[in-house]
């Protein structure tokens, strides 16, 4: 195997394994922070203390999570100049600088708030303990906020010129107000949001399953962690929806690929379920739903949505010869199954919320074990 393909193997296992913490991370900062919101405002004295006790649970895994995902951030950083080193030497100017302000304002904004609120239970008023932890949840999301605006640049650079050989920064407000970010933040935090919600409901689950002696307490939050990712998830939908619109304009290849449309079309349909064959352009099977792809770019029933073939066409003609096309099968099958996904957590939140509402809860003993 080469040392190209073996540098993207290992970048991209890194990033995946880190990726498992983050949006835990994003979510349950604010998971926490909403809690303890709920603790301060509180005058009854038996939500107080079933507060505070879900509190100490689910800020100690969030403690966890957090330093878990430090760590395997930190391995991100080196393969920069130990795999990538000539990427790093042309577009250091431009990528350095947001992955440097995330360490200089977002990281020590959240791990300097992240210790006083550890050790500060006893040593600051509830208002102020309450806003450190609101202040870690602000840290959190801005570092998402950095390394998205990097990340935002790598899919649609703007802001920048070609000099002395790499590429020079020209103006960092238009690095920083990229239109790229807005959909990719706004997903990432409802994401972030969802993700913590099911962590919440899965982790109560297992509490009702095993301790007899928390069981309100631990049924109030597999509530709360249902409405969470209740909450997420349409956050999710809207703003995924928003970015394919934007992805439209930005980056058809990636839209059309992700639908495995080949062809331009007026209406475009939606592929509920194709085989893509990437030898001959087309799709070998498909089921479509019609006008429905026209219909969540354009927002209405007619409109271009342009297909695979014509923009490897212009792809040839503008760069020169070769294989412009992501792999298709991939990207239609992942998409949907993370559509997919999201759909289901809306199903199984909706049927704990209703087993909480019934007092069923804790007999639905199969749906705690499958959470």
């Amino acid at each position: 195997m080469e040392a190209v393909m073996l540098s993207r193997w290992q970048f991209a296992i890194t990033t995946i394994y880190h990726f498992l913490f983050v949006p835990v991370t994003l979510g349950m900062a604010i998971f926490v922070a909403l809690l303890e919101t709920c603790y301060v405002r509180t005058k009854r004295p038996e939500w107080k203390k079933t507060c505070r006790k879900l509190l100490n649970f689910f800020g100690t895994l969030f403690l966890i999570n957090f330093a878990m995902g430090v760590v395997t951030g930190l391995v991100q950083e080196f393969q920069f100049g130990m795999n990538w080193s000539e990427y790093s030497r042309f577009m250091g100017d431009i990528f350095g600088a947001p992955l440097a302000l995330e360490a200089l304002t977002a990281f020590f904004l959240e791990s300097t708030f992240l210790g006083i609120w550890m050790f500060g239970w006893d040593k600051l008023s509830e208002k102020a303990h309450c806003a450190c932890i609101w202040l870690v949840a602000l840290g959190s999301n801005l570092s998402a906020f950095w390394i998205l605006v990097a990340n935002s640049f790598m899919q649609h650079p703007v802001g920048y010129v070609l000099a002395n050989g790499r590429a020079e920064m020209a103006s960092f407000a238009e690095l920083v107000t990229n239109h790229y970010i807005l959909g990719e933040q706004s997903h990432t935090l409802f994401a972030g949001i969802t993700t913590a919600g099911f962590v919440v409901m899965a982790v109560s689950a297992w509490n009702l399953l095993h301790d007899t002696e928390s069981r309100y307490a631990f049924t109030q939050a597999i509530k709360a962690g249902a409405i969470y990712t209740l909450v997420g998830v349409v956050g999710v939908i809207a703003s995924g929806h928003f970015h394919t619109q934007y992805l439209a304009q930005a980056n058809p290849m990636k839209l059309a690929s992700m639908e495995a449309l080949w062809e331009t079309e007026d209406p475009a349909p939606f592929a509920v379920l194709a085989y893509p064959n990437m030898e001959k352009g087309q799709n070998d099977f498909e089921i479509t739903i019609p006008y429905m792809f026209t219909i969540m770019v354009h927002d209405g029933p007619s409109g271009e949505v342009r297909g695979i073939n014509d923009l490897q066409k212009e792809a040839v003609q503008k760069y020169g010869e070769g294989d412009y096309r992501p792999h298709v099968t991939m990207l239609f099958y992942s998409f949907r199954a993370m559509v997919g996904s999201g759909f289901f957590m809306v199903l199984v939140s909706l049927v704990v919320l209703y087993l909480t509402k019934k007092e069923q809860i804790l007999s639905a003993k199969k749906l705690l074990y499958a959470l």
